[in-house]
């Protein structure tokens, strides 16, 4: 469905362009945008791979086992379906860990694998179970404590000031996961009260 709407944006966008006599500002701005999306994904590389090794010496060192560790109890009262000792728990764990350090590329594959194996224990329905509705929620809302790909763009633009974002970056992810939290709690305590 997205990719109807991405495309007729993009018809609507070239065919009012050329009935308007505006067909090279369009050239112009793909041109150019195609050029500034490269310079930044170049520049996000360095970055993203520097923060990359640095999760994987975190890794090694035990220190995501450790966050892992903290967090774990808190984490199983929000997937109270998830069996302790069940892999979905730690690639759960793994995707919010790398969130945390605004690694979501990072945090990508482990929340699929994550979503993985809910379905498996929601036996393979086509219907989303509680835990997956929370993990979407909770992945998509994320609390961020290092956003490492905004200070990378910010970077690649020459700030004064990269990690000014830190802080505020902070308080808003904190803000929209207990927003997430909650709406995912209400929409969930609703159901079960209709479904009585």
């Amino acid at each position: 469905m997205i990719n109807k709407i991405w495309m007729s944006m993009l018809v609507i966008g070239v065919v009012f362009a050329a009935i308007n006599g505006r067909m090279s500002e369009v050239n112009e701005a793909i041109f150019s945008g195609a050029k500034d999306a490269v310079t930044i994904c170049i520049g996000l590389i360095s970055i993203l791979v520097f923060w990359l090794g640095l999760m994987r010496i975190a890794e090694v060192a035990g220190m995501l086992r450790g966050l892992s560790r903290l967090m774990e109890p808190f984490v199983r009262k929000i997937f109270p379906e998830v069996p302790k000792g069940h892999p979905a728990m730690g690639y759960i764990l793994s995707n919010m860990s790398a969130n945390l350090f605004g690694l979501g590329n990072a945090a990508t594959p482990m929340g699929i694998k994550a979503m993985q194996q809910l379905k498996e224990l929601n036996g393979h329905k086509d219907s989303a179970s509680r835990s997956m509705i929370t993990l979407l929620a909770i992945n998509t809302a994320s609390i961020t404590l290092i956003p490492t790909t905004v200070i990378s763009i910010r970077m690649s633009y020459d700030s004064v000031a990269p990690t000014d974002i830190v802080g505020t970056t902070l308080i808003a992810t904190l803000c929209s996961t207990l927003g997430a939290i909650l709406i995912d709690r209400f929409f969930y305590y609703r159901r079960l009260r209709k479904g009585r």
